[in-house]
C-alpha cells in the first residue's frame, strides 16, 4: 500500500543510480518550463511532488499562489529553508490530501511513475483540482528514449519499458510511453490537449553530467536537442501531455 512506504529513503541516492542529476536540473528543468509556457494559466498552481522545490522555484514568476504537495518530509524540510513562504507547502499522499479549492495550472512532473495507483491520482486531478478552465502539465521518463533502447542492445535492461532495480529502490512503479502515458489520462477522464516531448536524448543521464563539465556540448547544441524533441518526441528524454478536465466536469 501506498502508505507504507518510506518516501524518505526513496529520495536517497543508491549506490549505482542517483535520484536526480545534472542534467535534470541544468537541462530538464529550463526545457521543461520552455514547452509549458505557452499554455500557462494565470491564476494559482499546484505542483504535486516538489522534491527539494529546485524545480519548484522556476514557477515563480508564472505565478504568485503557487501551492505544493510533497510526500517526503525530508525533501519538503529542504524545499522549505529554500523558498520560504513564497510557496505554500503541504507533506501530505497525493490519495489522501485534502485541497482547499481548485486550481488553474497543476504540474506533475517525473512523478507518476512513482504513484502505486496513477489513474486513482489523476481523477483526483481531473475530479477534484483542476479548476474549470484548468491545465495538467503531465511529464514522465520516456521508455522509448535513445538511451533506454541503447541500454536494452547493451543488455543492461531486457526492455524499453523495464522498471531496473535501482529505479525500484527510487519509487518507480512503471517506465511509460506516450501511448501507455495518454492510456491512463484518458482512463482518469482528462482530455489530452496537446502530445510532446522533451529533449532528444541518447546518452544515459550520468554521461550527460559528464560531458556538461566540458566544452564539447554548446547552448546551441542543446537547443538543437530539444527542437528535434519536438520533431521525434517518441525519441526523448520525457514525454509531455497537457490536459484539460474531461468534459464530464
Amino acid at each position: 500500500m501506498a502508505n507504507e512506504r518510506d518516501y524518505n529513503v526513496e529520495i536517497k541516492d543508491a549506490e549505482d543510480h542517483r535520484y536526480a542529476y545534472g542534467f535534470d536540473f541544468d537541462v530538464m528543468h529550463p526545457y521543461m518550463i520552455k514547452s509549458f509556457a505557452p499554455f500557462f494559466n494565470k491564476g494559482s498552481l499546484l505542483e504535486l511532488g516538489s522534491f527539494k522545490g529546485a524545480f519548484t522555484n522556476r514557477f515563480i514568476p508564472y505565478s504568485d499562489d503557487i501551492t505544493c504537495v510533497e510526500a517526503s518530509g525530508v525533501a519538503m524540510a529542504e524545499a522549505k529553508q529554500k523558498l520560504g513562504n513564497k510557496v505554500n507547502f503541504i507533506n501530505a499522499l497525493f490519495e489522501d490530501v485534502n485541497l482547499p479549492k481548485r486550481y488553474d495550472n497543476i504540474v506533475l512532473t517525473h512523478v507518476l511513475e512513482h504513484l502505486d495507483d496513477p489513474i486513482r491520482v489523476l481523477k483526483r486531478i481531473n475530479d477534484e483540482w483542476l479548476a474549470a478552465n484548468g491545465r495538467l502539465f503531465l511529464v514522465c521518463p520516456n521508455a522509448n528514449a535513445p538511451s533506454r533502447q541503447i541500454a536494452v542492445k547493451m543488455g543492461l535492461i531486457t526492455h524499453n519499458s523495464a522498471v531496473t532495480s535501482a529505479e525500484k529502490e527510487h519509487g518507480h512503479r512503471c517506465t511509460y510511453t506516450l501511448d501507455t502515458l495518454e492510456r491512463d489520462a484518458v482512463a482518469s477522464g482528462l482530455r489530452v490537449v496537446h502530445r510532446s516531448g522533451i529533449f532528444f536524448k541518447a546518452l544515459a543521464n550520468f554521461q550527460w553530467d559528464r560531458l556538461l563539465q566540458t566544452d564539447i556540448v554548446s547552448d546551441d547544441y542543446l537547443e538543437g536537442c530539444y527542437k528535434l524533441g519536438q520533431q521525434y518526441p517518441d525519441l526523448c528524454s520525457s514525454i509531455f501531455l497537457m490536459c484539460e478536465a474531461g468534459s464530464g466536469k
